[in-house]
């Protein structure tokens, strides 16, 4: 795949995006772990612990990458890939639990463990987007990690006010789903019978599943959480 092919261009527009989408957790994270520190402190423990997060991110995914080469792994891949698309557009009780440190060096620790333990859903995706390609996989994380730390308020103010970025986001997870799905050479001998284009077929299937399926536990969601909200409490006298 060459810098001149579209394919290569769509491959990267997918990186950026599934990365920007779910990488907003980890942005948060990086600012809570920072807020006690001097602000001089702050900047120095946002670039070291997201320095040391994005090179590590890099070897996770440069190892997801090999092991979805392996056959079967890919569908296994993209089961979760769905789930983790389908979560997307699932509304959380309650945000990320970070304590706020007062040293630059354990809030660099904190920055680091934090975004490692988060970034599973992240490591996925990314390595199926890229479709093996690695040099496609560094590119599209050395744009779009700086973007998401750099940039991360403005981002999840955007994600507020149009929600449907994130729907779009939860949909885009789908297509990767099903265009790894299908690729996966365990069955390659079932899939080889048919046209190019099933694939794509596939692939927006899985998008629609995902934001359907998203869609009707979220809005089941919030129906328990209002009927909860209405029930009348009971005390004791």
């Amino acid at each position: 795949m060459s810098i001149d092919d579209p394919l290569f261009w769509t491959a990267l527009l997918k990186i950026i995006g599934v990365n920007i989408v779910l990488s907003g957790d980890n942005a948060v994270v990086i600012a809570l772990a920072a807020r006690s520190l001097p602000p001089k402190q702050q900047k120095q423990a946002i670039i070291w612990g997201s320095g040391a997060a994005i090179v590590l991110r890099i070897i996770l995914t440069l190892f997801a990458v090999a092991l979805l080469a392996m056959p079967w792994l890919k569908l296994v891949g993209s089961v979760l890939l769905l789930w983790i698309g389908v979560k997307l557009l699932i509304p959380e009780d309650e945000g990320p639990e970070i304590e706020a440190s007062d040293s630059l060096m354990a809030a660099i620790k904190t920055i680091l463990i934090a975004d490692l333990v988060m970034s599973l859903d992240n490591v996925i995706a990314v390595a199926a987007a890229a479709g093996g390609h690695v040099g496609l996989l560094i590119i599209g994380l050395a744009i779009s990690i700086p973007l998401v730390i750099f940039g991360a308020t403005l981002l999840l103010k955007l994600m507020e006010r149009w929600p449907v970025i994130i729907t779009i986001g939860a949909g885009l997870l789908g297509f990767v789903a099903g265009e790894m799905a299908w690729e996966d050479s365990g069955i390659a001998s079932f899939t080889s019978q048919y046209p190019a284009v099933a694939k794509y077929v596939i692939a927006t299937l899985g998008a629609a599943f995902v934001v359907l399926l998203g869609r009707h536990l979220a809005a089941r969601s919030e129906a328990k959480a209002k009927a909860a909200a209405a029930a009348p409490t009971t005390g004791t006298p």
